[in-house]
This record gives C-alpha cells, structure tokens and sequence, in this order.
C-alpha cells in the first residue's frame, strides 16, 4: 500500500467549515481578547489586507485593525503624531510626522492604512500613511 503525500496546510488560509456544535465549543472556551483577535483578523482578510504579523521591512502594504492607543510625541521642531493599530496578529505604529491630532483617530476607531513599512527598534512602522477610517457597520 503507498502512502499519499500529505501538504502542510496553513490554517489561516482555509475555510473549514465546523459544525454548530464544534463553533459554540470553541465560543465557550475561548476568551474575549482571543474572539475579538479573530474578528480583526477576519475583517482585515476580507478588506485585503496584509496581516501585521506577515509585514516584512521596506514592504509596501495595506493594512488594517482598530486603533488602541494616540500619542503625541513632542519634538523641539517636528510633532509626531503616533498611532497603534492592532489587527488581532500584531501591532504596527503609524506616525505622522508634523501632525498634533488627526480628526476621527480615537482609540477604539477602525482603520485602513497604506504606506512603506520600516522597523523601528523592532517594530513594524509607517510613517505619514495614506488612511481611511472605514465605519464600524462596514467592516
């Protein structure tokens, strides 16, 4: 008898379909940070986004996620304005350079950003990104 050869299958990129039991099993003992998590990375999949966690340096990308926290970093001659954005896989800083607010960016608002992304000190980075803030109803 021959065995078949069998090839890896990446989890995140195929739809298994579960029973309604299997779905209420997972629901119940999975917590809240881990249900929201997959609900970011679902929106971000179906908005064609690329997962934070897959973002490579100099890579141009679009990505997408909730923001969680707004800084502002002063600077003697330059503000940079600094967000978070996670995705439900990661987190990338979005940092306009010269800006001291954004109207709408609040933590809590969902975003659609593209730009070049660039480490800095180890995290994924995109300075002054193209943007969209996509209502909640829409995604």
């Amino acid at each position: 008898m021959a065995l078949k050869h069998l090839t890896p299958v990446d989890p995140r990129s195929t739809q298994v379909h579960k029973s309604p039991l299997a779905k209420l099993s997972e629901r119940l003992t999975k917590t809240v940070t881990q249900m929201e998590a997959d609900e970011l990375q679902e929106d971000a999949a179906r908005l064609g986004c690329t997962p934070m966690c897959d973002l490579e340096d100099r890579q141009e990308a679009t990505v997408s996620g909730t923001v969680r926290a707004v800084t502002l970093r002063p600077r003697v001659n330059v503000p940079a304005l600094v967000i978070d954005l996670y995705d439900g896989s990661r987190t990338i800083n979005l940092v306009w350079l010269g800006r001291r607010t954004i109207g709408g960016i609040e933590p809590g608002t969902y975003l659609r950003a593209h730009g070049r992304v660039t480490y800095t000190r180890g995290i994924p980075t995109i300075f002054n990104p193209s943007y969209e803030i996509v209502p909640l109803r829409a995604h």
